[in-house]
């Protein structure tokens, strides 16, 4: 991946990996992650994202070639980790799979402590944690009498107290309702806005238009990466990659088509850009209205099906 001109925190170079008594998923894979930008990484089940933010994080080692943080190679060796997982760090999909201990406090202490940080540094850490993810009155709670939501925020908290300059979160808005995802997404626009790089794989062809600076496609002879419209408006590789197109790319192409203002330059992110591009009410930041001026409908259209 060679978006953006900032130098790579996190990068595999020439990276196979093969599972055992499986297969070849990766072969000379060379991939980067660049600070301050926000990266989507789209693909099909089974295409590989899972296992490339494995392999970015360390949780699986590269077959052939390497790992790097800051350009320099990632070892076997204790110290090497250690400089990786304050580096990087992965959110699990599932919160279930990463919270074990029996209160929210004391789940997100765990990484500090195994740093050997002092016991005020590791509380300070947790506070500071709690407060950006929105759940410092939940510290004493127990993990399994949180909400799905909650666990999914806890998780993150636990991950953000390792102070990584980057974080993966895996399918962060699955099973999350529309306001949940929101909240969500407000979170993660703080952690961006106070440094923290944020890289998430996502099925939502929409949320990465709406959300990512650049995304990064699995597709056969990828992966291919670049701005996320351009890549998004790309609609052979999505058709390759059994993605649908977002439903900004497709409402601009039907005003291009038509005629009408809003069908030139960047597709609308969102309802309101879509709106105002097309000089229509509702535009100014307001929410879509039940029924959209000259016809449009209430609900943006969806794009061609590419699965």
């Amino acid at each position: 991946m060679t978006t953006g001109s900032a130098p790579p925190v996190v990068e595999l170079a020439e990276a196979g990996y093969a599972y055992e008594d499986g297969p070849t998923v990766f072969r000379g894979l060379t991939f980067a992650v660049r600070g301050g930008r926000a990266l989507a990484l789209l693909g099909r089940n089974g295409s590989g994202k899972t296992t490339l933010l494995r392999l970015l994080t360390g949780g699986l080692r590269p077959t052939s070639g390497e790992l790097r943080v800051d350009g320099v190679r990632v070892g076997p060796g204790r110290a090497a980790l250690t400089r990786l997982r304050t580096s990087v760090q992965l959110v699990l999909q599932d919160p279930d799979d990463q919270l074990f201990a029996a209160s929210v406090g004391q789940d997100v202490s765990f990484g500090p402590m195994n740093l050997g940080l002092p016991e005020e540094q590791v509380g300070r850490r947790v506070e500071e944690s709690l407060e950006a993810l929105g759940i410092a009155a939940l510290r004493d709670r127990p993990t399994h009498l949180l909400s799905h939501g909650q666990r999914k925020r806890a998780a993150i908290a636990g991950a953000v107290a390792m102070r990584p300059r980057v974080l993966v979160l895996d399918e962060p808005t699955a099973g999350l309702d529309p306001h949940g995802q929101e909240q969500l997404l407000d979170v993660l626009a703080g952690l961006q806005e106070s440094g923290t790089t944020v890289v998430m794989t996502t099925h939502d062809v929409d949320l990465a238009l709406r959300w990512a600076d650049d995304a990064a496609i699995l597709a056969p002879g990828g992966p291919y990466t670049g701005p996320v419209g351009d890549l998004l408006g790309d609609s052979a590789l999505l058709a390759r990659a059994g993605l649908r197109q977002p439903w900004g790319q497709a409402a601009a192409r039907v005003l291009r088509a038509h005629g009408l203002p809003g069908g030139e330059g960047d597709a609308p992110r969102t309802p309101e850009e879509l709106l105002s591009l097309a000089g229509l009410p509702g535009g100014a930041g307001r929410s879509m209205p039940a029924a959209g001026a000259g016809g449009l409908p209430a609900q943006a259209p969806p794009g061609p099906a590419g699965r």
